[in-house]
């Protein structure tokens, strides 16, 4: 600030437009106040705080690489679990101050976290923790247990052996490898079992349309080797690597994945299986299952943090639609105006782009549910998501967000099942065409497929950020049989997902006045209107057209809660 004042607050609004506010947006926080050069931030889930601050920091350090040194900006990160105190949208208690003495104590760019907060993460996350012991903080009367999150732990070292020659260029798709997975047993049999698997992962990511698969033959040259990863990445032309081991002992088998970024050799994801092996086939499909499901997410994350990096002159369509994702997961209006001149920049370049028109027709339906019921929301929407499904037929994501919108807004749900339908035929393995689908089976009145749906879509990837979508299909479901305990557990579960969704708070406190509970239930629908204040029920039911016998007695839940006709 002294050198250059103007420069380094230009510098610090880039950083929070293009990098911070999306990723506190995309992880469910809440920023509750800001202070100069810092901020406090509230999220729902521990985990989402400590993922969104490790991507935070290494989005960070991407952008500081070509930066000279005294014109870098780093930001400490402080996380605390604790009770707070809420008084007219700002948080105040030991939990607040505890996470404030934390930040004071990482180095900058590092993260510094309570023993709280490391005892709830666990494994959850591939980090690393150290320990840096107890320290007497100010206004703290008892010692703070700190711990430094180290996103390297994981990362092994890989040794510099390859004979393969030739180098490609990457393609203008994201790009993946899937090595053979190593044979940890010493057991030679075993081979086929953990080749058989790696293939049908390698089948499976090659079912998402928008990803370009190395073919069998060409990453299983490297079998048998410990290659370099960077090196893989340049001599098969790709931007991502998945390795991984298995080891089988009596009856159980343990697999590990890691998902690396080649160039940087930067871990992306990693998970561990466990299992017995009573059917080695069965296991083979659901390992295989579970791998696709959880690696689709984290490679549009990681997608959309490489596009951050890029200048925003050098934006193509595909890195458009990347930059507007978080935008349109959001889900509210205020986002989706945001998002939409993204999208229609990248439609300028590419009409007939399949994924652009599904973005932008949720980003319409939002505008159309929740801001007043514009014809011109509405017809947008419709638009859009006819363009999604017409162009989207090998885009099981553009089908899927097509579908959505016809049933949504249309109220087509035939056409919005046949649209679901056909994305999971395309990838078995979507998690976002079952979550979505969910919800319109519960709209639709189908009791059974949308918890049955729902539960899937959880099931095949439980961190979704669309989440609450599911359990808002699963609400409906168990509203309309009169299992008010199970429709209310629904809907809170839907809310840590994404807190300001107003839609939670109301299905809640329709539970909620269902049950008697009438003072919690009037409480939940002054959160909504607090997200929504021009939120009327019978706007809504017009909106989203749900099945007399979910509307009738939902109608009069929320008048009973207090909201307004």
């Amino acid at each position: 600030m002294g050198s250059d004042e103007e420069g380094t607050l230009a510098a610090l609004k880039s950083h929070r437009r293009e990098l911070i506010d999306p990723l506190i947006t995309q992880h469910q926080g809440r920023i509750v106040k800001t202070t100069g050069d810092g901020m406090l931030i509230e999220f729902a889930s521990v985990v989402d705080a400590v993922r969104c601050a490790v991507v935070m920091q290494q989005g960070m350090e991407d952008r500081n690489a070509n930066i000279s040194e005294g014109q870098r900006i780093r930001f400490r990160i402080g996380i605390n679990l604790g009770d707070i105190i809420l008084d007219e949208g700002d948080i105040f208690g030991d939990g607040v101050n505890v996470a404030a003495r934390l930040e004071a104590l990482a180095e900058p760019g590092e993260i510094c976290v309570s023993a709280s907060v490391r005892e709830q993460v666990g494994e959850k996350l591939p980090i690393g923790f150290v320990d840096r012991g107890e320290h007497t903080v100010k206004n703290i009367a008892r010692p703070v247990h700190v711990y430094r999150v180290d996103k390297h732990a994981e990362v092994r070292s890989i040794a510099e052996n390859n004979p393969a020659t030739g180098l490609l260029s990457l393609p203008d798709r994201p790009s993946i490898a899937v090595l053979p997975f190593q044979n940890m047993s010493g057991d030679a049999e075993q081979d086929y079992f953990v080749d058989g698997m790696v293939e049908d992962i390698i089948t499976g990511l090659s079912r998402i349309k928008w990803l370009f698969v190395i073919a069998r033959n060409s990453s299983f040259a490297y079998k048998g080797q410990s290659p370099d990863i960077r090196q893989v990445g340049r001599e098969l032309g790709v931007r991502y690597v998945l390795e991984g081991s298995v080891r089988k002992a009596a009856a159980r088998v343990r697999i590990t994945g890691q998902l690396i970024e080649a160039e940087t050799g930067r871990h992306i994801w990693a998970e561990r299986y466990d299992r017995a092996m009573d059917d080695v086939f069965a296991l083979q499909d659901e390992m295989t299952m579970n791998v696709v499901a959880t690696i689709e997410p984290s490679l549009r994350q990681a997608e959309v943090e490489r596009v951050k990096r890029k200048r925003p002159d050098n934006l193509d369509a595909y890195d458009l639609v990347l930059r507007a994702t978080p935008l349109v997961v959001a889900g509210m209006p205020e986002t989706a105006l945001r998002a939409l001149p993204l999208l229609e920049r990248a439609l300028t370049l590419e009409p007939d782009y399949a994924l652009a028109h599904g973005h932008a027709a949720f980003c319409y339906e939002n505008l159309f549910v929740r801001a007043g019921r514009r014809d011109e929301h509405r017809q947008g929407a419709i638009r859009h998501a006819h363009a999604a499904i017409a162009y989207g037929r090998d885009d099981a994501t553009a089908l899927t967000l097509g579908g959505f919108n016809v049933g949504m807004i249309e109220h087509d749900r035939a056409a919005a099942r046949e649209a679901f339908e056909a994305a999971i035929v395309l990838s078995p393995s979507s998690a976002f065409a079952y979550i979505l689908g969910s919800i319109q089976l519960g709209f639709a009145g189908d009791v059974e497929r949308a918890i049955e749906w729902g539960e899937r879509g959880l099931r095949l990837s439980p961190l979704d950020p669309w989440s609450f979508v599911a359990c808002h299909g699963m609400f409906l479901a168990h509203f309309q049989a009169g299992r008010f305990e199970q429709a209310m557990s629904a809907a809170r579960k839907s809310i840590p997902h994404n807190p300001g969704f107003s839609i939670s708070h109301m299905f809640l406190a329709a539970a909620l006045a269902k049950l008697g509970q009438i003072d919690d239930a009037k409480a939940a629908a002054s959160r909504v209107l607090a997200l929504q204040p021009g939120f009327s029920i019978a706007e809504w039911c017009a909106a989203t057209d749900p099945v007399p016998a979910i509307a009738l007695p939902l109608s009069d839940a929320l008048r009973a809660a207090g909201l307004p006709e």
